[in-house]
């Protein structure tokens, strides 16, 4: 069974490759969805997948790529969302 989260991501995210890598990981797990920067300094992640696949990109968030710095991690549950494919928003 699907289901869409949307994952904010606090702390030092920004140019550190955090969107890039997170499109990685999540084409990797089979989730489909989106990655953008916010105004604020986090980045907001859309994804849609399997319990298990979100939750493995969920562990991967809580500390990202090797420059990042992750403060917090904000989950929710969203209504499903049809994605084609795992996608950075620029």
């Amino acid at each position: 069974m699907l289901v869409t989260y949307s994952i904010i991501v606090s702390g030092k995210v920004q140019g550190v490759f955090y969107r890039q890598s997170t499109k990685e990981k999540a084409v990797a797990a089979g989730i489909t969805g989106t990655v953008e920067n916010l105004p604020t300094g986090q980045v907001k992640i859309m994804a849609t997948g399997t319990k298990e696949q979100i939750e493995t990109l969920i562990t991967w968030c809580k500390h990202g790529p090797s420059k990042a710095i992750v403060t917090s991690i904000e989950i929710t549950e969203q209504p499903l969302q049809s994605f084609g494919q795992f996608s950075i928003k620029r």
